[in-house]
């Protein structure tokens, strides 16, 4: 429900993950500038100092997202340091216990098997302690890093988009991705612990 209380921090062997706050604010900016990292995402490397704050002063961070909201949840080293990067949750509008997911790293932080240890702990908190029914999540089809991302961190492959989306200039190809609670309960026990656990 939107006025669920969300049980921050999530944590995993290496992560600690929190609603992003203006102390994150300068890492958040320096990976999402980085050519390489916007090359896939919805921003472009002009993204601002003020852009990442006012997201910050919109967001909830005592709760769950509401129908509709997006919340950017920093994940940063359990011990300390830089932000890794973050996840993206959105409760979907129209859809009872639904929720999507987007996932950004720096690059510093990628090929480390960082972005699935987050999702995994961010997929377990929504289906052990928001009720979630199906999450969600897509990408450009070329992204083939993301996609061998979700599908190891269990998530189906379920649809193509053939030229759906005007993009940066083009046309590009989507890939739907989804998994379900039923789903999640047999794939991963868990594993992760949040504030509340």
């Amino acid at each position: 429900m939107p006025g669920e209380i969300a049980p921050y921090p999530l944590r995993s062997p290496r992560l600690r993950i929190t609603p992003l706050a203006a102390a994150d604010v300068d890492d958040f900016v320096r990976y999402r500038q980085d050519p390489e990292v916007a090359r896939w995402q919805s921003w472009d490397t002009d993204y601002r100092v003020a852009d990442a704050l006012a997201l910050v002063a919109g967001q909830p961070v005592d709760r769950l997202p509401g129908a509709g909201e997006w919340l950017q949840l920093a994940v940063r080293p359990v011990d300390g340091g830089p932000l890794h990067g973050d996840v993206a949750v959105r409760r979907c509008a129209g859809q009872p216990d639904t929720f999507e997911l987007g996932v950004t790293l720096a690059r510093a932080a990628q090929g480390r098997g960082i972005a699935g240890e987050a999702l995994r702990a961010v997929l377990d908190m929504l289906f052990h302690d928001a009720g979630a029914h199906r999450v969600v999540a897509s990408c450009d089809a070329r992204n083939l890093p993301v996609s061998r991302l979700l599908r190891r961190v269990g998530m189906r492959h379920e649809s193509r988009q053939l030229e759906a989306d005007w993009f940066k200039g083009e046309w590009t190809t989507l890939d739907g991705w989804a998994v379900l609670a039923r789903e999640w309960r047999d794939l991963a026990p868990r594993t992760v612990s949040t504030s509340a656990s």
